[in-house]
């Protein structure tokens, strides 16, 4: 994106908007993504939705936090870098601070009473979802072929169910996209970068280059270096993101007794209770890891490096990304992609989420008047927030 005189005016909307967002994202990576649109796409139409489509299935492609590489992706399209800055750090900040703080008040044996609170975000995230499911599949898969590739690729994920599966859908929408879907379909895009491949490629090597060497130098130097080894190393390996993360910290924070098992534990519990991206549990870890520096400084530490590899991954590739849409069957292929992506979003829907957050008949009536806040009225996520927090919390007291 070239820099314009109304940069610094939008990258401040920017991060007006990502805070509000960061305030009101509960669910997950998943669930961001519903927010997202809503927010970006219907309600302030900053983004089109076959860019929008465009830049979520780059972020499918790609290792790293999904939700907030395309976040990071949209603040950039919006005002560039200042905007993709502002994107992650309004994000990510209500979740990392909330977090930290959890951390001081358990190391001092504070505790608090989270489970009807947690039902009802679970039920928010069944409510958002649905929607951006809804939405999604009206838009891109309008025709047979694609319904029946987001259809096939929801029986894979749900009957399969690993990372795997879900790579392998995406892959095989892909495939099928190009087999099923006309040639002709739209490719152009808005979608712009203001660097070219010279500079992807740059920012490419430098990702190897700190997945790498980082290693060696934890194993020579120890201390907050061996930290920021282990946050870069679950950021960079991990394949969709979110939940998936958690193997890959638990064996580095907690295999080296850095971090209590229980400790862990309740840091998870927590972190199902706060909107934002589910990589801030690094802020928790960082703060309650014993390292030279303050607290707070390595909680920062383990945020900023857990997200790092990602975000270079998806500036990187982005360029390439852009020749690739530029060819005859690109939008063939990104047809497909998109549909499996739907088809993804709908077994996950189906299962954790769905089956996670519903209960009782009670929590489905909850959920039916979310969906209904959202699709029929036109509200505020933060309506339906309100709407299944308050009434999972008033059903939990008889």
């Amino acid at each position: 994106m070239q820099p314009t005189t109304s940069v610094r005016g939008r990258a401040l909307e920017v991060l007006v908007v990502f805070f509000l967002l960061g305030l009101t994202s509960f669910g997950g990576p998943v669930a961001h993504i519903g927010y997202f649109r809503h927010a970006l796409v219907e309600k302030r139409r900053w983004i089109s939705e076959h860019d929008f489509t465009q830049l979520l299935a780059l972020c499918q492609f790609l290792p790293g936090p999904a939700s907030s590489q395309l976040g990071f992706l949209l603040g950039y399209q919006r005002a560039g870098w200042w905007g993709a800055g502002c994107a992650f750090v309004a994000f990510t900040l209500p979740s990392a601070l909330v977090l930290a703080v959890f951390a001081y008040w358990l190391s001092s044996n504070s505790s608090f009473e989270l489970g009807a609170v947690i039902d009802g975000l679970k039920l928010v995230a069944c409510v958002v979802v649905f929607d951006a499911v809804l939405g999604m599949f009206r838009n891109l898969c309008p025709d047979r072929e694609r319904q029946t590739i987001a259809i096939a690729s929801a029986v894979i994920v749900i009957f399969a169910d690993s990372v795997w599966a879900q790579l392998a859908a995406v892959f095989a929408g892909a495939i099928f996209g190009l087999l099923l879907c006309p040639a002709s379909q739209r490719n152009a895009s808005g979608i712009t970068v203001s660097y070219g491949k010279k500079a992807g490629a740059g920012m490419l090597t430098v990702f190897l280059a700190l997945l790498l060497t980082l290693p060696f130098f934890a194993q020579s130097h120890g201390g907050v270096v061996a930290v920021i080894d282990a946050f870069y190393r679950a950021g960079a390996l991990v394949f969709g993101g979110g939940h998936i993360v958690l193997p890959l910290l638990e064996e580095a924070v907690v295999t080296p007794g850095w971090i209590p098992a229980d400790t862990f534990l309740a840091g998870y519990g927590a972190t199902q209770a706060v909107p934002g991206p589910m990589f801030t549990f690094a802020a928790f870890l960082g703060a309650s890891i014993a390292t030279p520096y303050s607290a707070a400084m390595t909680s920062l530490i383990a945020v900023l490096v857990i997200f790092l590899p990602g975000f270079l991954l998806v500036t990187g590739m982005i360029p390439f990304w852009q020749q690739l849409m530029a060819q005859p069957k690109a939008g063939a292929l990104v047809a497909g992609v998109n549909a499996a992506v739907v088809g993804l979003l709908g077994a996950t829907l189906y299962d954790p989420i769905m089956t996670s957050g519903i209960q009782r008949q009670s929590d489905l009536l909850i959920a039916i008047v979310g969906i209904a806040i959202l699709s029929i009225w036109k509200r505020s996520p933060l309506w339906a927030v309100l709407w299944c927090v308050g009434a999972s919390h008033v059903i939990s007291l008889y």
